[in-house]
């Protein structure tokens, strides 16, 4: 038998190796263009999307000391004595002021953890979480 009598004898079933390539096209090799696999499929690389953040927002009241509140902002959310201070201010002087801003789950776990400290030590600072609007 000659290889052209081999080749139309041969059964067009793809080499797992090499997708949509003829079996005897993949053992043959004459020429890497024969033998270079194609791709079937584009793959897009998947999208993630960042997750949602929410501020803690502090508010004021008439009874917290502002030492508690600057002990807190140190404490529990890892702000400078300069930066505590300022947040602090903002909080006496606004109402309210934010005193970090995290994903959800992180958001609302500081929040209760501050408010229950202020709770045991007998203030009635109060912390909640509201979705932040920037970046």
């Amino acid at each position: 038998m000659t290889k052209q009598t081999i080749l139309q004898l041969t059964p067009t079933v793809a080499d797992w190796h090499l997708p949509n390539m003829p079996l005897h096209l993949a053992q043959d090799g004459d020429t890497e263009a024969e033998t270079s696999p194609q791709a079937d499929v584009l793959v897009a690389e998947p999208e993630v999307a960042k997750p949602p953040m929410y501020a803690v927002v502090m508010y004021n009241d008439n009874y917290t000391p502002m030492e508690f509140v600057v002990y807190v902002l140190q404490s529990e959310f890892r702000h400078s004595m300069e930066t505590a201070v300022e947040i602090m201010l903002t909080i006496h002087n606004s109402s309210k002021g934010i005193a970090g801003v995290y994903p959800k789950d992180i958001a609302e776990t500081k929040a209760k953890k501050v408010n229950s400290l202020a709770h045991r030590e007998g203030y009635p600072l109060l912390t909640q979480i509201e979705p932040h609007q920037g970046e």
